[in-house]
Protein backbone atom coordinates (compact mmCIF):
# COMPACT_ATOMS: atom_id res chain seq x y z
CA UNK A 1 0.00 0.00 0.00
CA UNK A 2 2.86 2.42 0.79
CA UNK A 3 4.46 1.76 -2.60
CA UNK A 4 1.10 2.34 -4.38
CA UNK A 5 0.53 5.64 -2.55
CA UNK A 6 4.00 6.84 -3.48
CA UNK A 7 3.31 5.99 -7.13
CA UNK A 8 0.12 8.04 -7.08
CA UNK A 9 1.93 10.94 -5.41
CA UNK A 10 4.64 10.81 -8.04
CA UNK A 11 2.23 10.97 -10.97
CA UNK A 12 0.33 13.80 -9.33
CA UNK A 13 3.57 15.73 -9.02
CA UNK A 14 4.30 15.18 -12.69
CA UNK A 15 0.79 16.01 -13.84
CA UNK A 16 0.96 19.23 -11.85
CA UNK A 17 3.53 20.47 -14.37
CA UNK A 18 0.75 20.81 -16.93
CA UNK A 19 -0.75 23.79 -15.09
CA UNK A 20 2.70 25.36 -14.73
CA UNK A 21 3.73 24.66 -18.32
CA UNK A 22 2.91 28.14 -19.74
CA UNK A 23 5.40 29.75 -17.33
CA UNK A 24 8.14 27.34 -18.43
CA UNK A 25 7.35 27.97 -22.10
CA UNK A 26 7.58 31.69 -21.44
CA UNK A 27 10.93 31.23 -19.71
CA UNK A 28 12.33 29.16 -22.58
CA UNK A 29 11.08 31.70 -25.13
CA UNK A 30 12.62 34.59 -23.18
CA UNK A 31 16.01 32.86 -23.28
CA UNK A 32 15.53 32.20 -27.01
CA UNK A 33 14.77 35.91 -27.50
CA UNK A 34 18.04 36.99 -25.84
CA UNK A 35 20.65 34.53 -27.17
CA UNK A 36 24.02 34.84 -25.45
CA UNK A 37 27.23 32.93 -26.13
CA UNK A 38 29.51 31.12 -23.68
CA UNK A 39 30.08 32.87 -20.35
CA UNK A 40 28.21 36.02 -21.46
CA UNK A 41 24.73 34.64 -20.61
CA UNK A 42 23.87 37.31 -18.04
CA UNK A 43 20.23 37.82 -19.00
CA UNK A 44 19.54 34.12 -19.43
CA UNK A 45 21.12 33.24 -16.08
CA UNK A 46 19.20 36.04 -14.37
CA UNK A 47 15.89 34.82 -15.81
CA UNK A 48 16.54 31.26 -14.63
CA UNK A 49 17.65 32.38 -11.16
CA UNK A 50 14.55 34.55 -10.79
CA UNK A 51 12.30 31.62 -11.74
CA UNK A 52 14.06 29.35 -9.24
CA UNK A 53 13.74 31.88 -6.43
CA UNK A 54 10.06 32.36 -7.20
CA UNK A 55 9.60 28.61 -6.92
CA UNK A 56 11.19 28.40 -3.47
CA UNK A 57 14.78 27.42 -4.24
CA UNK A 58 17.81 28.76 -2.43
CA UNK A 59 20.02 30.16 -5.17
CA UNK A 60 23.81 30.54 -5.09
CA UNK A 61 25.35 32.61 -7.87
CA UNK A 62 28.90 33.11 -9.15
CA UNK A 63 29.64 29.42 -8.65
CA UNK A 64 33.27 28.38 -9.26
CA UNK A 65 34.03 32.07 -9.81
CA UNK A 66 32.00 32.08 -13.06
CA UNK A 67 29.62 35.02 -13.24
CA UNK A 68 26.90 33.10 -15.12
CA UNK A 69 27.20 29.79 -13.23
CA UNK A 70 24.80 29.11 -10.37
CA UNK A 71 23.08 26.37 -8.40
CA UNK A 72 19.70 26.24 -6.71
CA UNK A 73 18.76 23.71 -4.04
CA UNK A 74 15.81 22.55 -2.02
CA UNK A 75 15.52 19.94 0.72
CA UNK A 76 17.62 18.36 3.44
CA UNK A 77 19.61 15.16 3.79
CA UNK A 78 20.27 12.56 1.13
CA UNK A 79 20.17 11.47 -1.59
CA UNK A 80 21.26 14.60 -3.41
CA UNK A 81 20.00 14.55 -7.00
CA UNK A 82 21.33 17.04 -9.54
CA UNK A 83 19.56 18.35 -12.64
CA UNK A 84 21.86 19.97 -15.19
CA UNK A 85 20.67 22.99 -17.13
CA UNK A 86 22.30 24.82 -20.05
CA UNK A 87 21.33 28.13 -21.66
CA UNK A 88 24.10 29.35 -23.97
CA UNK A 89 23.65 30.08 -27.67
CA UNK A 90 25.87 29.81 -30.76
CA UNK A 91 27.46 32.69 -32.61
CA UNK A 92 26.22 33.68 -36.06
CA UNK A 93 22.92 31.74 -35.95
CA UNK A 94 20.40 34.55 -35.51
CA UNK A 95 17.09 33.51 -37.07
CA UNK A 96 13.43 34.51 -37.07
CA UNK A 97 11.16 32.03 -35.30
CA UNK A 98 9.04 29.65 -37.39
CA UNK A 99 10.43 30.82 -40.74
CA UNK A 100 11.04 28.19 -43.41
CA UNK A 101 13.80 30.25 -44.98
CA UNK A 102 16.99 31.68 -43.59
CA UNK A 103 16.09 35.08 -42.13
CA UNK A 104 18.32 36.45 -39.33
CA UNK A 105 16.86 38.71 -36.68
CA UNK A 106 20.24 40.49 -36.67
CA UNK A 107 22.94 39.53 -39.18
CA UNK A 108 25.85 37.83 -37.45
CA UNK A 109 24.17 37.75 -34.04
CA UNK A 110 23.90 34.57 -31.92
CA UNK A 111 21.02 32.13 -32.00
CA UNK A 112 19.90 29.04 -30.10
CA UNK A 113 21.10 26.49 -32.63
CA UNK A 114 21.36 23.66 -30.10
CA UNK A 115 18.13 24.22 -28.18
CA UNK A 116 19.72 25.17 -24.88
CA UNK A 117 16.85 27.57 -24.16
CA UNK A 118 14.67 24.45 -23.96
CA UNK A 119 17.30 22.44 -22.09
CA UNK A 120 17.65 25.02 -19.33
CA UNK A 121 13.94 25.65 -18.87
CA UNK A 122 13.01 21.97 -19.14
CA UNK A 123 15.52 20.88 -16.49
CA UNK A 124 14.26 23.71 -14.28
CA UNK A 125 10.68 22.48 -14.69
CA UNK A 126 11.81 19.02 -13.58
CA UNK A 127 13.55 20.53 -10.55
CA UNK A 128 10.36 22.37 -9.61
CA UNK A 129 8.33 19.14 -9.79
CA UNK A 130 10.82 17.32 -7.54
CA UNK A 131 10.95 20.27 -5.12
CA UNK A 132 7.15 20.31 -4.85
CA UNK A 133 7.13 16.55 -4.28
CA UNK A 134 9.70 16.85 -1.46
CA UNK A 135 7.70 19.68 0.07
CA UNK A 136 4.43 17.75 -0.06
CA UNK A 137 5.77 14.41 1.19
CA UNK A 138 8.38 15.57 3.71
CA UNK A 139 10.82 12.97 2.39
CA UNK A 140 14.54 13.39 3.10
CA UNK A 141 16.66 14.33 0.13
CA UNK A 142 17.72 17.33 -1.89
CA UNK A 143 17.24 18.41 -5.47
CA UNK A 144 19.85 20.76 -6.93
CA UNK A 145 19.50 22.59 -10.24
CA UNK A 146 22.84 23.52 -11.77
CA UNK A 147 22.99 26.48 -14.11
CA UNK A 148 25.86 25.46 -16.39
CA UNK A 149 27.10 28.14 -18.79
CA UNK A 150 29.35 27.83 -21.81
CA UNK A 151 28.68 24.29 -22.99
CA UNK A 152 29.25 25.38 -26.58
CA UNK A 153 33.01 25.70 -26.87
CA UNK A 154 33.50 26.70 -23.25
CA UNK A 155 33.16 23.50 -21.17
CA UNK A 156 31.54 25.31 -18.27
CA UNK A 157 30.79 22.09 -16.41
CA UNK A 158 34.45 21.06 -16.65
CA UNK A 159 35.49 24.26 -14.86
CA UNK A 160 32.74 23.66 -12.29
CA UNK A 161 33.77 20.01 -11.82
CA UNK A 162 37.43 21.00 -11.43
CA UNK A 163 36.40 23.27 -8.55
CA UNK A 164 34.31 20.60 -6.80
CA UNK A 165 30.85 22.00 -7.56
CA UNK A 166 29.33 18.56 -8.24
CA UNK A 167 31.07 16.68 -5.44
CA UNK A 168 27.95 16.68 -3.25
CA UNK A 169 25.85 14.76 -5.77
CA UNK A 170 24.72 11.16 -5.52
CA UNK A 171 23.42 11.19 -9.11
CA UNK A 172 22.96 13.69 -11.95
CA UNK A 173 20.34 13.73 -14.71
CA UNK A 174 19.90 15.88 -17.78
CA UNK A 175 18.46 15.94 -21.30
CA UNK A 176 19.03 17.41 -24.73
CA UNK A 177 16.66 18.53 -27.48
CA UNK A 178 16.74 16.25 -30.52
CA UNK A 179 14.60 14.71 -33.24
CA UNK A 180 13.72 11.47 -31.41
CA UNK A 181 13.07 10.16 -27.90
CA UNK A 182 15.82 7.97 -26.49
CA UNK A 183 18.07 7.37 -23.52
CA UNK A 184 21.67 8.19 -24.31
CA UNK A 185 24.04 5.33 -23.50
CA UNK A 186 26.89 6.54 -25.70
CA UNK A 187 30.25 7.84 -24.64
CA UNK A 188 31.66 11.04 -26.14
CA UNK A 189 34.96 12.46 -27.33
CA UNK A 190 37.19 14.17 -24.79
CA UNK A 191 38.81 17.34 -26.05
CA UNK A 192 41.37 20.09 -25.45
CA UNK A 193 41.17 23.56 -26.99
CA UNK A 194 44.40 25.57 -27.25
CA UNK A 195 45.30 28.89 -28.82
CA UNK A 196 48.79 29.25 -30.33
CA UNK A 197 50.12 32.78 -30.83
CA UNK A 198 53.20 33.41 -32.94
CA UNK A 199 55.27 36.57 -32.58
CA UNK A 200 57.61 37.65 -35.38
CA UNK A 201 59.24 40.85 -36.63
CA UNK A 202 57.58 43.23 -39.09
CA UNK A 203 59.50 44.50 -42.10
CA UNK A 204 58.94 45.79 -45.63
CA UNK A 205 58.17 42.65 -47.59
CA UNK A 206 59.93 43.97 -50.72
CA UNK A 207 62.68 46.31 -49.51
CA UNK A 208 64.01 44.32 -46.56
CA UNK A 209 62.18 41.01 -46.05
CA UNK A 210 65.37 39.52 -44.65
CA UNK A 211 64.93 41.72 -41.59
CA UNK A 212 61.47 40.33 -40.91
CA UNK A 213 60.26 37.11 -39.33
CA UNK A 214 56.77 36.04 -40.34
CA UNK A 215 54.42 34.95 -37.58
CA UNK A 216 52.03 33.75 -40.27
CA UNK A 217 54.79 31.41 -41.50
CA UNK A 218 54.86 29.98 -37.99
CA UNK A 219 51.10 29.35 -38.04
CA UNK A 220 51.26 27.76 -41.49
CA UNK A 221 54.17 25.52 -40.53
CA UNK A 222 52.26 24.39 -37.44
CA UNK A 223 49.23 23.55 -39.60
CA UNK A 224 51.37 21.66 -42.11
CA UNK A 225 53.03 19.68 -39.34
CA UNK A 226 49.64 18.71 -37.92
CA UNK A 227 48.49 17.62 -41.38
CA UNK A 228 51.31 15.07 -41.37
CA UNK A 229 50.46 14.13 -37.78
CA UNK A 230 46.92 13.06 -38.71
CA UNK A 231 48.11 9.90 -40.46
CA UNK A 232 49.67 8.66 -37.24
CA UNK A 233 46.96 9.21 -34.65
CA UNK A 234 44.12 6.80 -33.84
CA UNK A 235 41.28 6.82 -36.42
CA UNK A 236 38.68 8.04 -33.89
CA UNK A 237 40.71 11.16 -33.05
CA UNK A 238 40.05 14.53 -34.63
CA UNK A 239 42.20 17.67 -34.85
CA UNK A 240 40.46 20.85 -36.03
CA UNK A 241 41.83 24.35 -36.35
CA UNK A 242 40.81 27.90 -37.22
CA UNK A 243 43.24 30.71 -38.05
CA UNK A 244 41.83 33.50 -35.92
CA UNK A 245 44.40 36.18 -36.82
CA UNK A 246 46.44 36.13 -40.04
CA UNK A 247 48.59 39.14 -39.19
CA UNK A 248 46.80 41.92 -40.98
CA UNK A 249 45.66 42.91 -44.48
CA UNK A 250 48.88 44.21 -46.03
CA UNK A 251 50.85 41.67 -48.06
CA UNK A 252 53.77 44.12 -48.28
CA UNK A 253 54.30 43.87 -44.50
CA UNK A 254 55.90 40.79 -42.96
CA UNK A 255 53.30 39.69 -40.42
CA UNK A 256 54.57 40.26 -36.86
CA UNK A 257 51.68 38.40 -35.19
CA UNK A 258 49.40 35.49 -36.09
CA UNK A 259 47.12 33.21 -34.11
CA UNK A 260 45.50 29.81 -34.57
CA UNK A 261 42.96 27.97 -32.42
CA UNK A 262 43.19 24.16 -32.14
CA UNK A 263 40.60 21.66 -30.95
CA UNK A 264 41.88 18.13 -30.32
CA UNK A 265 39.42 15.26 -29.74
CA UNK A 266 39.72 11.55 -28.95
CA UNK A 267 37.63 8.91 -27.14
CA UNK A 268 39.72 9.13 -23.96
CA UNK A 269 41.23 12.10 -22.17
CA UNK A 270 44.57 10.28 -21.97
CA UNK A 271 44.56 9.95 -25.78
CA UNK A 272 43.87 13.67 -26.18
CA UNK A 273 46.79 14.41 -23.86
CA UNK A 274 49.15 12.31 -26.01
CA UNK A 275 48.10 14.07 -29.22
CA UNK A 276 48.30 17.45 -27.51
CA UNK A 277 51.91 16.81 -26.47
CA UNK A 278 52.74 15.98 -30.10
CA UNK A 279 51.05 19.18 -31.34
CA UNK A 280 53.04 21.10 -28.72
CA UNK A 281 56.28 19.77 -30.18
CA UNK A 282 55.15 20.72 -33.69
CA UNK A 283 54.36 24.26 -32.52
CA UNK A 284 57.83 24.59 -31.00
CA UNK A 285 59.36 23.29 -34.23
CA UNK A 286 57.30 25.73 -36.31
CA UNK A 287 58.62 28.61 -34.23
CA UNK A 288 62.20 27.39 -34.68
CA UNK A 289 61.77 27.02 -38.44
CA UNK A 290 60.21 30.47 -38.85
CA UNK A 291 62.49 32.27 -36.42
CA UNK A 292 59.49 33.35 -34.36
CA UNK A 293 58.32 32.93 -30.79
CA UNK A 294 55.22 30.92 -29.90
CA UNK A 295 53.00 31.23 -26.83
CA UNK A 296 50.24 28.85 -25.85
CA UNK A 297 46.95 29.60 -24.07
CA UNK A 298 45.02 26.60 -22.79
CA UNK A 299 41.40 27.61 -23.43
CA UNK A 300 39.38 24.68 -22.10
CA UNK A 301 38.93 20.90 -22.06
CA UNK A 302 36.32 18.30 -21.31
CA UNK A 303 36.40 14.62 -20.40
CA UNK A 304 34.80 11.69 -22.20
CA UNK A 305 31.31 10.74 -21.04
CA UNK A 306 31.06 7.71 -18.74
CA UNK A 307 27.73 5.89 -19.38
CA UNK A 308 25.70 4.46 -16.50
CA UNK A 309 23.36 1.57 -17.31
CA UNK A 310 21.61 1.63 -13.92
CA UNK A 311 20.47 5.22 -14.42
CA UNK A 312 19.78 4.60 -18.12
CA UNK A 313 17.33 1.81 -17.24
CA UNK A 314 15.55 4.10 -14.78
CA UNK A 315 15.24 6.87 -17.37
CA UNK A 316 13.96 4.40 -19.97
CA UNK A 317 11.26 3.19 -17.60
CA UNK A 318 10.13 6.73 -16.88
CA UNK A 319 10.21 7.60 -20.57
CA UNK A 320 7.89 4.68 -21.27
CA UNK A 321 5.65 5.50 -18.29
CA UNK A 322 4.89 9.04 -19.46
CA UNK A 323 2.47 9.58 -22.38
CA UNK A 324 4.23 10.93 -25.44
CA UNK A 325 3.15 14.33 -26.74
CA UNK A 326 0.36 14.24 -29.31
CA UNK A 327 0.70 16.35 -32.45
CA UNK A 328 -1.94 17.95 -34.61
CA UNK A 329 -2.01 17.66 -38.38
CA UNK A 330 -0.97 21.30 -38.52
CA UNK A 331 2.13 20.55 -36.42
CA UNK A 332 3.04 17.64 -38.68
CA UNK A 333 2.68 19.87 -41.72
CA UNK A 334 4.89 22.45 -40.00
CA UNK A 335 7.57 19.80 -39.46
CA UNK A 336 7.29 18.61 -43.06
CA UNK A 337 7.64 22.19 -44.33
CA UNK A 338 10.78 22.57 -42.25
CA UNK A 339 12.16 19.29 -43.63
CA UNK A 340 11.75 20.66 -47.15
CA UNK A 341 14.39 23.30 -46.34
CA UNK A 342 17.13 20.82 -45.42
CA UNK A 343 20.01 20.73 -47.88
CA UNK A 344 20.57 17.26 -49.38
CA UNK A 345 17.47 16.07 -47.55
CA UNK A 346 19.03 16.49 -44.10
CA UNK A 347 19.91 13.48 -41.98
CA UNK A 348 17.61 10.50 -41.48
CA UNK A 349 16.17 9.28 -38.20
CA UNK A 350 18.36 6.19 -38.63
CA UNK A 351 21.42 8.44 -38.70
CA UNK A 352 20.21 10.17 -35.54
CA UNK A 353 19.70 6.77 -33.93
CA UNK A 354 23.29 5.69 -34.62
CA UNK A 355 24.41 6.97 -31.21
CA UNK A 356 21.78 4.77 -29.52
CA UNK A 357 22.78 1.41 -31.02
CA UNK A 358 21.70 -1.09 -33.73
CA UNK A 359 18.23 -1.80 -32.33
CA UNK A 360 17.50 1.90 -32.19
CA UNK A 361 18.55 2.22 -35.84
CA UNK A 362 16.18 -0.61 -36.80
CA UNK A 363 13.23 1.05 -35.03
CA UNK A 364 14.09 4.44 -36.54
CA UNK A 365 14.05 2.91 -40.03
CA UNK A 366 10.46 1.82 -39.40
CA UNK A 367 9.58 5.51 -39.04
CA UNK A 368 11.53 6.66 -42.09
CA UNK A 369 9.87 9.44 -44.03
CA UNK A 370 7.81 10.71 -41.11
CA UNK A 371 8.04 14.41 -40.25
CA UNK A 372 8.43 13.73 -36.51
CA UNK A 373 10.29 11.13 -34.47
CA UNK A 374 7.29 10.64 -32.17
CA UNK A 375 8.29 7.25 -30.83
CA UNK A 376 10.45 5.91 -28.01
CA UNK A 377 13.67 4.22 -29.00
CA UNK A 378 14.43 0.93 -27.20
CA UNK A 379 17.20 0.79 -24.64
CA UNK A 380 19.80 -1.32 -26.39
CA UNK A 381 22.73 -1.36 -24.01
CA UNK A 382 25.04 -0.36 -26.84
CA UNK A 383 27.68 2.20 -25.93
CA UNK A 384 29.07 3.75 -29.14
CA UNK A 385 31.30 6.81 -29.07
CA UNK A 386 29.29 9.70 -30.45
CA UNK A 387 31.23 11.97 -32.84
CA UNK A 388 31.10 15.01 -30.61
CA UNK A 389 31.97 16.28 -27.16
CA UNK A 390 30.02 17.39 -24.12
CA UNK A 391 31.07 18.78 -20.77
CA UNK A 392 28.48 16.50 -19.18
CA UNK A 393 31.39 14.07 -19.41
CA UNK A 394 33.17 15.78 -16.54
CA UNK A 395 30.10 15.44 -14.30
CA UNK A 396 29.90 11.74 -15.22
CA UNK A 397 33.39 11.19 -13.78
CA UNK A 398 32.36 12.77 -10.47
CA UNK A 399 29.01 11.03 -9.93
CA UNK A 400 26.71 8.62 -11.80
CA UNK A 401 25.18 10.60 -14.67
CA UNK A 402 22.69 9.89 -17.43
CA UNK A 403 20.72 11.84 -20.00
CA UNK A 404 17.93 11.55 -22.51
CA UNK A 405 17.26 12.97 -25.95
CA UNK A 406 13.72 14.22 -26.60
CA UNK A 407 11.97 15.15 -29.84
CA UNK A 408 11.57 18.93 -30.05
CA UNK A 409 12.02 19.43 -33.81
CA UNK A 410 11.35 18.02 -37.25
CA UNK A 411 12.99 14.70 -38.03
CA UNK A 412 16.43 15.17 -39.58
CA UNK A 413 16.91 18.76 -38.42
CA UNK A 414 20.65 19.49 -38.69
CA UNK A 415 22.34 20.46 -35.44
CA UNK A 416 23.68 24.00 -35.13
CA UNK A 417 21.53 25.20 -38.04
CA UNK A 418 19.17 28.09 -38.70
CA UNK A 419 16.36 25.53 -39.05
CA UNK A 420 16.91 24.36 -35.48
CA UNK A 421 16.87 27.96 -34.24
CA UNK A 422 13.67 28.63 -36.17
CA UNK A 423 11.84 25.80 -34.39
CA UNK A 424 13.00 26.82 -30.90
CA UNK A 425 9.75 28.56 -29.90
CA UNK A 426 7.36 26.21 -31.69
CA UNK A 427 4.68 24.07 -30.09
CA UNK A 428 6.82 21.05 -31.07
CA UNK A 429 9.64 22.43 -28.92
CA UNK A 430 7.35 23.25 -26.01
CA UNK A 431 5.67 19.84 -25.97
CA UNK A 432 9.01 18.03 -26.08
CA UNK A 433 10.42 20.19 -23.29
CA UNK A 434 7.48 19.41 -20.99
CA UNK A 435 7.76 15.68 -21.74
CA UNK A 436 11.49 15.79 -20.93
CA UNK A 437 10.75 17.58 -17.65
CA UNK A 438 8.31 14.85 -16.60
CA UNK A 439 10.74 12.04 -17.47
CA UNK A 440 13.58 13.69 -15.54
CA UNK A 441 11.38 14.54 -12.55
CA UNK A 442 9.91 11.05 -12.44
CA UNK A 443 13.38 9.50 -12.48
CA UNK A 444 14.62 11.85 -9.75
CA UNK A 445 11.61 11.02 -7.57
CA UNK A 446 12.31 7.31 -8.04
CA UNK A 447 15.89 7.88 -6.85
CA UNK A 448 14.52 9.45 -3.67
CA UNK A 449 12.61 6.24 -2.98
CA UNK A 450 15.06 3.67 -4.31
CA UNK A 451 18.44 3.80 -2.55
CA UNK A 452 19.33 0.48 -4.19
CA UNK A 453 19.37 2.17 -7.62
CA UNK A 454 21.60 4.95 -6.31
CA UNK A 455 23.93 2.35 -4.80
CA UNK A 456 23.99 0.31 -8.03
CA UNK A 457 24.74 3.42 -10.09
CA UNK A 458 27.64 4.36 -7.79
CA UNK A 459 29.02 0.82 -7.84
CA UNK A 460 28.88 0.79 -11.63
CA UNK A 461 30.73 4.10 -11.89
CA UNK A 462 33.47 2.84 -9.58
CA UNK A 463 33.86 -0.29 -11.71
CA UNK A 464 33.98 1.68 -14.96
CA UNK A 465 36.69 3.93 -13.54
CA UNK A 466 38.64 0.79 -12.58
CA UNK A 467 39.81 2.22 -9.30
CA UNK A 468 40.68 5.54 -10.89
CA UNK A 469 39.24 8.91 -10.08
CA UNK A 470 38.42 12.18 -11.76
CA UNK A 471 41.47 14.13 -12.86
CA UNK A 472 40.36 17.55 -14.14
CA UNK A 473 41.60 18.05 -17.71
CA UNK A 474 41.66 21.84 -17.21
CA UNK A 475 44.76 22.93 -15.28
CA UNK A 476 44.43 25.11 -12.21
CA UNK A 477 44.84 28.76 -13.06
CA UNK A 478 43.03 28.48 -16.41
CA UNK A 479 39.87 30.59 -16.34
CA UNK A 480 36.88 30.52 -18.70
CA UNK A 481 37.22 32.47 -21.93
CA UNK A 482 34.07 34.31 -22.98
CA UNK A 483 33.09 33.66 -26.57
CA UNK A 484 32.16 37.08 -27.90
CA UNK A 485 31.38 36.96 -31.64
CA UNK A 486 33.80 39.15 -33.53
CA UNK A 487 36.22 39.51 -30.63
CA UNK A 488 39.76 38.15 -30.55
CA UNK A 489 40.71 35.44 -28.12
CA UNK A 490 43.59 37.38 -26.68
Amino acid sequence: MIKEARTVDKQKALDALDALAPSFYELSDAIWDTPETAFTETRSAAALCQALQQNGFEVEQNVAGIATAFCASYGQGSPVIGLLGEFDALSGLSQQADYTEKSPVVDGAPGHGCGHNLLGAGALAAAVAVKNYLQQTGLPGRVVYYGCPGEEGGSGKAFMARDGVFDELDCALTWHPGDMNAVNTASSLANYQICYRFYGVSAHAAACPHKGRSALDGVELLNIGVQFLREHIIPDARVHYAITNTGGFSPNVVQPFAEVLYLIRAPKTTQVQQIYEWVEDIAKGAALMSGTRVERQFIKACSNLVPNSALAALLQQNMEDQPLPTYSERERQYAAAMQATFENGGSSLAESAAMFGPQAIAVAKQHAGQPLGDFISPLTGAEPVMPGSTDVGDVSWVCPTAQISVCTMAAGTPGHSWQLVSQGKSSLAHKGMLYAAKVLAGSAIDLLHRPEVVAAAKKELAERLEGGHYIPPIPQGVTPTAIDPGAKLG
